[in-house]
């Protein structure tokens, strides 16, 4: 197998990746350490590092730190973009979606950094968007497989790396990205954890930010499943439960009557979901997926055998917060973790480099992961 670090420096389009063998020892460290504190507390979130974005001088490239800290920002972004995933590894498909949601918040004013030593350690300034790849860690407890948890966080650096390149590159936009770690199991839980955090709560209190929410069609069924929120009181035959809620009046709160409002109802006012097809054997094509989604919203008007939001315990308000975007060509290969981790147990580095990108695959290889 063609191993990426056998290139010479600068060689691709040019994510820093550590040079020697030291260097990455550092970095598996530097996060297994931070693994253990933050297991030893007991705290719900934590960013336990930033990946800062690219200093506008490129000459101070190899000024970047070489050991991760944490960069809050100095003000309050209005969009914080979170990629929430098992990361084993991170792979071209979760390129890609974190890439699509960044951009599609238009072009952030990039904001000027002060020179000196620290220009490269403001944290985003007034960047108005920023990104989060958060990790759970609920069963830490239990040795993770195939790659520890650890392991996964140094592939999120060199995926974070590798996501700012691929954005300067092609001349979009710059960004910070945050890596966080979590012991909650579900998202309604963790969009709440992430929004009282204090990493995030610099600046005016007025300043409200939104939480973008990035997950996959397979994701989207599970979060409207019932049985992951309880058993929802009987109506009378043939009639929906009186499910609307108020989007901005908490003292309705009360009002919400099922165990999927109290738990739903929040995180749709707080945050939107950004839902990414995926058009494979298993969960059906385009139009099929989309059908889902609007029986979702027409279920409780129709009277037809879908259940709909309402039916289930839900609103129909919440699916004007979810956005349902393009995957991969469909005529492109399926990209996913599981195959990524056969490629490396396979020895076939072509598929390998389908599967992620550039400094991903360095790290794969440097730790020996996934051979087993």
């Amino acid at each position: 197998m063609t191993s990426s670090f056998d290139k010479p420096p600068g060689a691709g389009y040019g994510p820093m990746r550590p040079s020697l063998s030291s260097s990455a020892r550092a970095l598996t460290t530097f996060f297994s350490q931070a693994l253990t504190s933050f297991k030893a507390t007991s705290s719900k979130f934590q960013v336990i590092c930033t990946v800062p974005r690219w200093p506008p001088d490129t000459s101070q490239k190899d000024a970047r730190p070489t050991i991760p800290k944490p960069l809050p920002p100095r003000a309050r972004p209005s969009t914080l973009i979170v990629l929430d995933s098992s990361f084993n590894p991170p792979t071209r498909a979760h390129l890609r979606m974190a890439t699509s949601a960044i951009l599609s918040q238009g072009r952030p004013s990039k904001t000027t950094q002060p020179k000196g030593k620290d220009a490269i350690e403001v944290g985003g300034g007034t960047e108005a968007t920023r990104l989060l790849l958060l990790l759970s860690v609920n069963n830490a407890d239990k040795a993770p497989k195939p790659a520890l948890f650890h392991q996964r966080l140094a592939l999120m650096w060199a995926f974070a790396q590798d996501l700012q390149a691929s954005l300067q590159q092609q001349g979009k936009t710059e960004i910070d990205v945050d890596i966080g770690l979590s012991t909650l199991p579900f998202f309604h839980e963790k969009s709440e954890a992430i929004d009282q955090s204090g990493f995030y709560q610099h600046g005016s209190e007025e300043e409200k930010m939104e939480q973008v929410i990035l997950v996959g069609y397979d994701t989207l069924i599970r979060i409207f499943n019932p049985k992951y929120y309880g058993p929802v009181a009987a109506s009378e035959p043939g009639k929906p439960l009186e499910t609307s809620i108020s989007a901005t009046a908490e003292t309705k709160q009360h009002e919400q009557t099922t165990p999927m409002q109290r738990a739903l109802g929040p995180l749709f006012r707080r945050a939107r979901l950004r839902v990414t097809m995926r058009t494979d054997d298993e969960w059906g094509g385009k139009e099929e997926q989309l059908k889902y989604l609007q029986d979702l919203i027409r279920g409780d008007e129709d009277g037809g055998w879908d259940p709909g939001l309402g039916r289930i315990g839900g609103s129909k308000e919440w699916s004007r917060r979810i956005e349902m975007v393009e995957g991969r060509d469909v005529s492109g290969e399926i990209i996913s973790s599981t195959y990524a981790r056969e490629a490396v147990k396979e020895g076939d580095g072509e598929r390998l480099e389908k599967m992620v990108s550039d400094s991903v695959r360095w790290w794969i290889e440097e730790e020996g992961l996934y051979r087993e």
